[in-house]
């Protein structure tokens, strides 16, 4: 039986405790990333008025944490929550410190009071995501909720995470994205769990940090005179600049507003390739051999990459050593994907350097750029993160690969014993179509659907049990070619994004059926808190298979669970008693699928078509 089902069923069967009120209506269980172990029990508790906080530790970094849910009670249930330090008075939340590892929590949730256990205070945070859930959905508005009993579900949950590193990558050279923004963005990723924001600061089309050191960098380098319209192929230009810079006091207010949610910002600054924003500003960084340097203007690969000279490594290291003093993180991300070796080619110095070294080509220089700046990184106590490509020509010696073409690069790196983040295209790429390319605004590929992120096993089977040791996590990719806007980020990230935050930290059996309950449950949540998701959970989604001249072979799936899809073939719009889809069949070339899902004998998406 589903594990959702399975406490639904339980629930209904219990007889409430305590007073004849908490008997109501049972809920699904939904949390979101599902918990390693949770048991139901009977009856519930009732937040009230009366309802109070105590701190084993009663630190300003455990007020804090606790201030997370007296905030969310505050706001919708209008609940003030004081402090006690009383150790039994009933309609208590407990904060207690068991010497539980990083991150790890045990919850408890009885009829007179709740009691959170933790070892550090990023597990009490976590306690407190986890019990947000348990309440009503509606304990996620912004503003005050009227006629809401808000009780929560006796239950007793255990749960640690499954990977130190669970990321969400934010790409914000390609189309810039404001502080409001980005503190949303990471208020979302701390519900879910995911404690990684990897920050994309520098690209060919734009330079976002503020460097005092090289003013330029912002001052004309975050800028470009325009941007393509379409797809970068379609040569087809706005006209309009498109630019924009986060000062070093921005970038420290959003570490900070990050660390209190305990994620960590993972800095990426590009090397040496999508390197064109900063060579415009200082053509000498180049191998100087074009006359005029600008930034890009459209998407893609450019051969404009840094030449591996003493002036580059000298600006390179300038630039670490401000991004050192803003960003805490333990990993620098240096980029060292798609980096064309054309311009080395014809470069003297990079082919002197070559033989200098004693290297055997161009990707062995790549190699040797990235061992030295690893070296710098490491002499001040950081250490280097880099996509696959750093694996060209030898790894570095400490160097952690991200995994984005597929997995090979994964397991390579993971078969020399280096640590690595699972961040494979298409599986986790959140800027492919999530739904019908058809029926989708442009997008980079695709479809990746929600099914397909949610099943894939980041940890490959080709590992043996030491070399899946160094699979340190998994990352959501979200790149913004296509995503302008704020909202377009929001319907392109979630609610894929919940599949590998569930990913990154769940310990349990994978369960399509049992997520997906979830994910209904869930996704209420999500609008309270005023994210713009896609509904795409909700919609058939129809495939077209290539057959003979004359047919085509239909498929169709939805996500939204104990769905029916029902569907025409005459254009006409489906209703409840129209043709139940129930497996593969043929259509020639003058009949159109029309399909739309129902529950119950209710449409509960949208109508989606498909033609010949």
């Amino acid at each position: 039986m589903r594990k959702s089902i399975a406490i639904l069923a339980a629930a209904a069967a219990l007889i409430a405790s305590c007073t004849p009120e908490a008997q109501e209506e049972p809920r699904v269980i939904s949390i979101i990333p599902e918990p390693e172990h949770i048991q139901l029990a009977e009856g519930s508790f009732t937040a009230g008025p009366s309802l109070m906080i105590h701190l084993d530790e009663d630190t300003p970094e455990m007020q804090r944490v606790a201030g997370f849910l007296t905030e969310k009670l505050s706001t919708a249930a209008g609940i003030k929550a004081g402090f006690t330090e009383e150790t039994d008075r009933p309609g208590t939340v407990y904060f207690m410190n068991a010497g539980l590892p990083e991150e790890c929590y045990e919850l408890r949730v009885e009829p007179e009071r709740i009691v959170i256990d933790y070892g550090t205070p990023s597990g009490a945070f976590y306690a407190i995501q986890s019990l947000l859930q348990l309440f009503p959905q509606e304990i996620f508005e912004t503003k005050p909720v009227k006629g809401v009993k808000w009780s929560v579900p006796c239950v007793s949950i255990e749960d640690r995470p499954r990977f130190p590193y669970r990321g969400m990558h934010l790409d914000c050279c390609l189309h810039f994205f404001e502080m409001d923004f980005l503190k949303k963005y990471i208020d979302i990723m701390a519900l879910h769990k995911v404690n990684r924001f990897h920050w994309h600061l520098t690209e060919d089309q734009g330079w976002r940090l503020e460097i005092k050191k090289y003013p330029l960098l912002t001052e004309k380098g975050q800028w470009r005179k325009e941007t393509v319209v379409g797809s970068l192929y379609s040569g087809i230009y706005d006209g309009k600049p498109h630019g924009g810079y986060y000062t070093q006091e921005e970038v420290k207010e959003l570490v900070q507003y990050a660390a209190e949610r305990y994620v960590t910002i993972v800095p990426e600054i590009e090397m040496p390739g999508h390197a064109l924003a900063a060579i415009a500003c200082y053509p000498e960084l180049s191998c100087g051999l074009e006359d005029h340097y600008e930034t890009a203007t459209k998407w893609g690969i450019f051969k404009q990459v840094y030449c591996p000279k003493e002036e580059t490594f000298k600006f390179l290291e300038d630039v670490l050593e401000e991004v050192f003093e803003l960003f805490p993180s333990e990993y620098i991300h240096i980029g060292g994907d798609e980096c064309p070796k054309t311009s080395w080619k014809q470069c003297p110095h990079c082919q002197a350097l070559i033989k200098k070294e004693h290297l055997k080509d161009e990707y062995e220089l790549q190699s040797w750029f990235i061992r030295r700046m690893e070296k710098f990184i490491n002499s001040r106590g950081r250490q280097i993160i880099g996509w696959d490509e750093i694996l060209e020509g030898g790894l570095a010696p400490n160097a952690c690969v991200m995994s984005w073409l597929g997995e090979e690069g994964g397991i390579k790196a993971a078969q020399q014993y280096h640590k690595v983040v699972m961040a494979p295209y298409p599986k986790y790429y959140l800027d492919y179509w999530q739904a019908d390319p058809d029926s989708e605004p442009l997008a980079m590929g695709g479809p990746t659907t929600l099914k397909t992120m949610y099943t894939y096993n980041p940890v490959p089977e080709v590992l043996t049990p030491e070399e899946q040791k160094y699979i340190m996590g998994v990352e959501g990719c979200v790149w913004t070619e296509y995503m302008p806007t704020p909202a377009r980020v929001e319907y392109m990230a979630w609610p894929r994004m919940c599949a590998i935050a569930e990913a990154g930290w769940s310990r349990t059996e994978k369960d399509w059926e049992g997520f997906t309950e979830r994910l209904e449950e869930h996704l209420p949540r999500l609008d309270a808190l005023g994210v713009g998701y896609s509904k795409a959970f909700f919609n058939p989604f129809i495939e077209a298979h290539k057959d003979t001249e004359y047919s085509k072979v239909i498929t169709m799936s939805v996500d939204a669970p104990h769905a029916e899809i029902r569907y025409t073939l005459d254009g006409s719009a489906p209703t409840a008693q129209s043709a139940l889809y129930e497996g593969p069949f043929a259509i020639n070339r003058q009949q159109r699928v029309t399909a739309a899902a129902f529950r119950n004998g209710e449409q509960i998406g949208e109508t989606k078509y498909k033609e010949f």
